[in-house]
């Protein structure tokens, strides 16, 4: 299926594993562009923040190309954005992995997984998801999706905030896997390392962009 009107900004920003991701869209009909300065987002009309690595490092380098007051404006504005990831803890007020702050697009921090014998950390291998509430990359009463996770920390979200959208099981209590508040979405897992369900999420969220781009050029032309 092709989505030729929509183009995804893939954030480079030298740490996220771009390749992967990029081919996963382009396989869905996604046009990808790569954002390295704010020059580049003037043509996206959503933006994927990838990443791999530690909290600080990638604060850091997200700070040197310019875009974190852009990548803030533009989830006021209600653009579309999705984290994958490291990409995910990055859109929180903080990390017990670093000193730096996040963007805090969402409220909450992010903690270590909690230590136990029965696991492994960091986390690596396949796990199931547990909707807590419906957003545009999965609903509850979906058949169970296993998806792929590769993460030491997990994100805390405020507990007055409505934002967790998915967990999955880790030692005797569940984790974040995946958040969402208007347009603003994550997952701590690799959706485009996910085999078919990870790929059926990613085709969802291009035809949700797909959809909500319509509502907005109908609203224009209105």
């Amino acid at each position: 299926m092709s989505h030729p009107a929509l183009r995804i900004g893939l954030i480079d920003y030298g740490m996220g594993n771009l390749h992967s991701v990029r081919r996963s869209l382009e396989r869905l009909g996604g046009d990808v562009l790569d954002v390295r300065s704010e020059a580049d987002l003037a043509s996206p009309n959503a933006l994927i923040l990838p990443g791999v690595g530690a909290f600080d490092p990638a604060m850091e380098n997200l700070e040197s190309t310019g875009l974190i007051p852009h990548l803030k404006s533009w989830a006021l504005d209600r653009r579309p954005l999705l984290g994958i990831c490291l990409g995910l803890q990055l859109l929180f007020e903080s990390s017990e992995e670093g000193s730096r702050q996040g963007l805090a697009l969402l409220p909450g921090r992010v903690e270590r997984l909690p230590d136990d014998p029965r696991e492994r950390i960091p986390h690596m291998g396949w796990a199931p998801l547990n909707p807590v509430m419906d957003c545009p990359l999965l609903r509850q009463g979906d058949p169970t999706a296993w998806v792929y996770f590769v993460h030491s920390y997990a994100a805390v979200p405020s507990s007055n905030e409505n934002v967790l959208a998915a967990t999955a099981p880790f030692a005797d209590s569940p984790v974040t896997a995946m958040v969402w508040r208007d347009r603003v979405g994550a997952c701590q897992f690799h959706p485009e390392k996910s085999a078919d369900c990870g790929s059926l999420m990613l085709k969802r969220w291009l035809s949700w962009l797909e959809s909500i781009q319509s509502v907005g050029n109908t609203q224009e032309q209105g």
